[in-house]
């Protein structure tokens, strides 16, 4: 899995940075590193949001990742009962 080398945080910062004015795009993506079409999704995904908002954002993604793996568990559960209920009988 590829490790982020930037944090939710730090992406923040940069498109508050940019909003700013200071750079052109094109010149803020040189000096971080990145792309300008890594910068325009982040912007797309994060614009508007502040640093609470996106710790936020990141807890809520896990706690719906971790729900989605319990519905899963239990979907296959009741699809092994039933299996079970089909042979028995």
């Amino acid at each position: 899995m590829k490790r982020k080398r930037f944090s939710e945080e730090q992406i923040v910062r940069i498109l508050n940075e940019a909003t700013k004015g200071g750079k052109t795009i094109l010149d803020l993506c040189r000096v971080h590193g990145i792309t300008e079409q890594t910068f325009y999704r982040w912007r797309r995904r994060y614009e508007g949001m502040s640093i609470p908002e996106v710790q936020q954002y990141r807890s809520i993604l896990i706690e719906n990742s971790r729900l989605k793996k319990l519905v899963a568990e239990r979907d296959l559960e009741i699809e092994a009962m039933k299996e079970l209920v089909k042979k028995k009988w």
